[in-house]
């Protein structure tokens, strides 16, 4: 049931963003599209964005829905997230809530939204997470 609420809230999302009537993105759906989307980060960016083994990549989301999370690469090259921030990340991405989810969606590609994307730390490993930062279509 998770998986069809984060469904209709995408949709819904793309139905507002069609019809120029942004809202409703702080809303128990969008709780759970968080939620099924921070599960989907420590495979970006351990697996497919390839980060150092040993390090760490900061997300800071800010806007209706705001969070900060760590994805740590351990020393097998496996992510986990986590809720502490990390002294020293490797990267840090800071979006905005909206952006986030467009982006982790399909909606945008990173080019499009670059002046809402931050980054700091390695700039190549920024650029690979934000080139697989696609997790659903």
């Amino acid at each position: 049931m998770r998986r069809h609420a984060f469904d209709v809230w995408v949709h819904e999302q793309d139905l507002r963003t069609a019809l120029g009537r942004p809202g409703n993105l702080d809303s128990p759906g969008a709780h759970i599209a968080r939620d099924v989307l921070l599960g989907e980060l420590p495979r970006v960016v351990a697996e497919d964005a390839q980060a150092p083994r040993s390090s760490a990549v900061v997300f800071d989301v800010h806007g209706p829905v705001e969070f900060l999370r760590t994805i740590r690469v351990d020393i097998q090259g496996r992510g986990t997230l986590e809720t502490a921030p990390a002294l020293g990340p490797a990267a840090t991405l800071t979006l905005d809530w909206e952006t986030y989810v467009r982006l982790a969606c399909g909606r945008v590609t990173p080019e499009t939204v670059a002046d809402r994307i931050k980054t700091e730390g390695d700039p190549e490993l920024t650029a690979a997470i934000l080139r697989n930062f696609t997790v659903t279509q």
